[in-house]
């Protein structure tokens, strides 16, 4: 195995959560009795450039496939931080009707909509059908493809290039990141500004955040990490942001050697801070999976409690973090009963490995569960506003990240 990035061999271990089925291969009642595919889920760190990163054991077009079911509309906190996105690029670039905004991994339309609301020109790349389609249904133009070199090219043959070029925790899911960063810069205009959003490794690593490692994410990305890797294409970090979604994210600034942008304080000041905790060190990539088993045992010894007592568990989200959180553990359908979800994608289906099933909100009204586990934790506020109403019967939420918490 060779780095990623700058195809170092890979010497050092990050974290090995066994094996799992992706995150996302969620199964219809007939294929409960079939077998699953399970993949090795271990982590790795390059002792050069520092990039985590797993091994391609799964080809990412067999995970975004027509099947994918991560729809991202389905969260107000997601369209509400998606809305404030479009208004806050929109003012700070100038952008009008002669501009042209391009998103990688544009999913169901959940960001684009709010372009198109303001007349801007726009597109998407989106590789899974399902998710495309939802999103021209917004009236969002869409090209149902994966991102690399070769479509950047024949985008700037088209004449499509972007002014704004951005996409919203997909740089941790390109397997060949190279070719994804120099398509990149090929689809970008001489003036144009990439923004990318994505999971902080130094908030995973202070959170304990292990359930955010999944097939689908084939990297995990310090600042540091990233800078040195768009600089090797020939791009320029001009300022970054620190979000509360997804855990602790950072928004990321880009434009091309050359155009002249002024650094903001805030690309130095996050670097020396990771500096500061240790990411240039190989002893810092050791602290996880003490943090992971000590979660692992706390969960159980809850679940097996709470069984003991005759109390009913279920939980709340049918996300990618939930399953990589539940197969780690080893936990099944004897120790949760169901999972809720309001996605209608997942509803009627069972989870992958764990095989729980998977119901629309409504089913914990009628279930009763006396405790919630909040798989989707970054999710948290929004979930517990929402699913309030257990009070009433003496229901308490759970909280697994970063340390088990009933509440």
């Amino acid at each position: 195995m060779k780095c990623r990035f700058c195809q170092t061999p890979l010497e050092h271990e990050f974290i090995d959560l066994g094996a799992a089925p992706p995150s996302n291969a969620f199964l219809t009642e007939e294929q409960l009795n079939m077998p699953e595919t399970f993949f090795p889920l271990k982590l790795f760190v390059c002792h050069n450039c520092f990039l985590v990163q797993i091994d391609e054991y799964k080809a990412s077009e067999e995970i975004f496939d027509s099947d994918y079911v991560y729809f991202s509309s389905f969260s107000s906190t997601w369209l509400a931080h998606a809305r404030n996105y479009a208004d806050m690029i929109t003012k700070r670039l100038g952008l009008n009707a002669g501009s042209r905004v391009v998103e990688v991994a544009s999913n169901d339309g959940y960001l684009l909509q709010y372009f198109v609301e303001k007349q801007i020109p726009c597109l998407g790349i989106e590789p899974t059908e399902g998710t495309a389609a939802a999103a021209r249904e917004k009236g969002v133009p869409v090209l149902c493809e994966f991102f690399g070199e070769s479509l950047a090219k024949d985008l700037k043959a088209q004449g499509k290039q972007a002014d704004l070029l951005l996409g919203n925790n997909v740089l941790a899911h390109v397997p060949d990141i190279n070719d994804f960063v120099e398509g990149l810069k090929i689809a970008l205009k001489d003036s144009g500004t990439i923004t990318m959003e994505f999971p902080h490794l130094m908030q995973l690593v202070a959170q304990n955040q292990f359930d955010t490692i999944y097939h689908e994410h084939f990297s995990y990305l310090s600042f540091y990490t990233v800078r040195e890797i768009f600089k090797a294409h020939g791009l320029v970090l001009y300022d970054v942001e620190e979000l509360p979604t997804h855990g602790g994210s950072l928004r990321i600034y880009a434009g091309h050697e050359g155009a002249g942008r002024p650094i903001s304080e805030n690309v130095e000041k996050l670097l020396a801070r990771e500096e500061s905790e240790g990411m240039r060190t190989l002893e810092y990539y050791t602290r996880l999976p003490k943090a992971a088993e000590n979660i692992k045992l706390d969960l159980l010894e809850f679940l097996v409690q709470a069984k003991k007592q005759g109390k009913k568990v279920a939980a709340y989200g049918a996300a990618a973090k939930g399953n990589t959180l539940l197969n780690f553990c080893g936990v099944k359908s004897d120790l949760i009963a169901f999972a809720a979800d309001a996605s209608p994608y997942k509803q009627g289906k069972h989870l992958p490995a764990s095989h729980i099933p998977v119901a629309a909100p409504s089913f914990i009204q009628e279930e009763k569960p006396d405790y919630l586990i909040v798989l989707p934790w970054n999710l948290a506020a929004e979930i517990m506003e929402q699913e309030k109403g257990i009070q009433a019967w003496g229901g308490r939420f759970v909280l697994p990240i970063p340390q088990v918490k009933v509440v």
